[in-house]
C-alpha cells in the first residue's frame, strides 16, 4: 500500500497543479455542490428500537464489521482483504492508470532523439559505356533531433488532468471493492448462520416428530388410535424431513462463497463457522448526515472524478481547434567517411518553426467537442443518479431495521406460543385426550414459528450490514 499512497500524493499534487492553470481552455472542474436534503426519508428517522439505535453524525470505524462482536468473522474478513484477487486487479488497474498518466506529462517535454544513417551506393552514368567509370561512394551522417510543442491552450495538460481523475476513479473503485467485499463477508456469513439456525429448527421438529411417531405405534398396539392416525404421523414426518436437504444444500454453497471471498480454492474450505447465537447485534448504529454521506461514499466521489475527466476532455477538444506551433532543431555531421564524420566542415544544423491551424475540417473537430460537452453533460446526469440511488440505499436500510425491530419482537412471541402450544398438545397426546389433527397443526406451527425466528433474527443483522455499507462503511 506505499507505493500506492504514493502514487496518490503524487496524483493530487498534479491535480491541484492542473487546476489553478489559468492558461488550460475548457471548463475549470469544481466539485457539484452537496444535496439541500436534509434527511433520508419524508419524516425523522427514528431509532428501530427493541435493543438498537441510531446515533446520528458518529463516525464508522474502517473495520465496522468487528460491531458484530465475532473474532471468527473479523478473521475472515481480514483474510479476503489480504487474499482476494479482486483487490490485487483494483491495485494493479490503479498502477497502470498512473503511469499512463505520467506518460502524458512527458508530452509537454522536449523530445530528443539520435539518428544514424549509413549508405553506400553506385551514381548512374547518363550512358554507362564503362562502369569502371560510374562513382562508387558512402556517406555517413550522425544527427541529434530536437523537437518540442509548446502547451499555448493547456491541450496537453488537460489531457493529464483527464488521466489523474481516471487515477482517482481507479483509487476510488479499489476504496469500494474493499468496502463491498467485507460486506459481502459479513452478509455471507449472517446467511450462513442463518441456515444453521433454520437448520437445527428443522431438526429439533423431526425429533418431535419421530417421538410422537413412537408414541402412536405404541398407542395402535393397545387400540387407542387408528392406523390412519399413525398414516398421518408418518406424513408429517417425512414432511419435516423434506425441509433439510434445500436447507443443507444453500449451507455448503454459502461455504462455498465464503471460501472464494477468502481467496481460497473450494477444496481448501475455510475453518470459520458462524451461528446466529455468536453473532452480536450491534446496538449503537452509526448513521451519517445527508451532507457527510456524499463525501463518504467511494462511488459518489468516484462519479465526482468522472466529472472532472469529462470537463477536461472539453478543454482537449477546444484546443485542437485552436492554432498550434511546433519548434524543432536538428544538427550534426555527414561525410563521404567515416573517419572524416567529424572533420572541420562536415557539420550541419537546421532550426524550424511551424505554425498550423485547421480550416477546413468537415466539422470534424466542432463535432468533436459537442461530443466531448455531451459527454461532459451525461458525467454530470450519472452523477446525481449515483447520488439519489445512495439515499435510497440509506432510506432502505433504515426502513428495513425499523421493521425487523418489530419483526423479531413479534417472532419471538410467536415461536414462544408455538412451543408451549405443542407442549400442551403433547403431553394430551399421551393420555389420549387429543385427537392427531390438533397434534399435526401444532407441529406445523412450531416449525413454521422457529424459521421464521430464525430469519428474523438474521434479517436484523443483514440490514445492520447493509446500513453499514450504505453509509460508505469506515473507508
Amino acid at each position: 500500500m506505499t507505493s500506492l499512497n504514493h502514487l496518490r500524493r503524487r496524483a493530487a499534487a498534479f491535480a491541484l497543479a492542473a487546476g489553478v492553470c489559468g492558461c488550460a481552455v475548457g471548463p475549470n472542474f469544481e466539485p457539484p455542490p452537496p444535496p439541500e436534503a436534509t434527511r433520508f426519508t419524508p419524516e425523522r428517522t427514528a431509532s428501530p428500537g427493541n435493543g438498537q439505535h441510531f446515533v446520528e453524525g458518529a463516525d464508522v470505524a474502517r473495520d465496522w464489521w468487528r460491531a458484530f462482536g465475532s473474532k471468527p468473522l473479523d478473521d475472515l474478513v481480514r483474510r479476503a482483504i489480504a487474499q482476494n484477487p479482486t483487490l490485487d486487479a483494483a491495485e494493479a488497474a490503479i498502477r497502470v492508470a498512473y503511469y499512463a498518466a505520467e506518460a502524458q506529462k512527458g508530452v509537454s517535454l522536449p523530445q530528443i532523439s539520435a539518428n544514424s544513417l549509413s549508405q553506400s551506393g553506385v551514381a548512374s552514368n547518363a550512358i554507362p559505356s564503362d562502369p569502371a567509370t560510374q562513382l562508387t561512394y558512402s556517406l555517413f551522417t550522425k544527427q541529434i533531433i530536437v523537437s518540442f510543442t509548446p502547451d499555448i491552450w493547456g491541450a496537453n495538460s488537460r489531457s493529464v488532468e483527464s488521466l489523474e481523475a481516471q487515477t482517482q476513479i481507479q483509487q476510488l473503485r479499489l476504496e469500494a471493492a474493499y468496502l463491498a467485499l467485507a460486506a459481502n463477508v459479513v452478509a455471507t456469513a449472517i446467511e450462513e448462520a442463518s441456515l444453521r439456525g433454520q437448520i437445527n429448527a428443522a431438526r429439533n421438529i423431526v425429533a418431535i416428530e419421530k417421538e410422537l411417531l413412537q408414541l402412536l405405534r405404541r398407542q395402535l398396539a393397545s387400540g387407542s388410535v387408528s392406523g390412519a392416525d399413525l398414516l398421518s404421523q408418518e406424513a408429517a414426518l417425512a414432511q419435516a424431513e423434506e425441509i433439510l436437504p434445500p436447507l443443507e444444500k444453500r449451507l455448503a454453497q454459502q461455504r462455498n462463497l465464503l471460501t472464494a471471498l477468502a481467496g481460497q480454492y473450494s477444496g481448501d474450505e475455510i475453518a470459520e463457522t458462524f451461528d446466529l447465537r455468536r453473532l452480536t447485534l450491534p446496538r449503537a448504529v452509526p448513521l451519517v448526515l445527508p451532507a457527510q454521506l456524499v463525501a463518504r461514499r467511494p462511488d459518489i466521489q468516484a462519479a465526482q472524478a468522472n466529472i472532472h475527466s469529462a470537463g477536461a476532455l472539453v478543454g482537449v477538444a477546444v484546443a485542437a481547434r485552436l492554432p498550434n506551433i511546433m519548434l524543432s532543431a536538428n544538427g550534426g555531421s555527414s561525410a563521404l567517411n567515416f573517419g572524416q564524420l567529424f572533420a572541420p566542415g562536415t557539420g550541419f544544423y537546421v532550426l524550424a518553426a511551424s505554425a498550423t491551424q485547421p480550416i477546413f475540417d468537415g466539422m470534424t473537430l466542432l463535432n468533436k467537442q459537442k461530443a466531448a460537452e455531451a459527454g461532459l453533460g451525461q458525467a454530470e446526469a450519472q452523477y446525481r443518479s449515483v447520488v439519489i440511488n445512495a439515499f435510497e440505499n440509506v432510506a432502505d436500510a433504515l426502513r428495513a431495521l425499523q421493521v425487523d425491530a418489530r419483526a423479531v419482537q413479534a417472532a419471538a412471541k410467536a415461536e414462544e406460543a408455538a412451543r408451549r402450544s405443542l407442549d400442551i398438545v403433547r403431553l394430551q397426546a399421551r393420555f389420549g385426550h387429543v385427537n392427531q389433527l390438533a397434534v399435526l397443526n401444532a407441529q406445523q406451527t412450531y416449525l413454521q414459528a422457529s424459521i421464521a425466528r430464525v430469519i428474523a433474527d438474521s434479517d436484523r443483522l443483514s440490514d445492520t450490514a447493509a446500513l453499514f455499507m450504505a453509509i460508505g462503511g469506515g473507508w
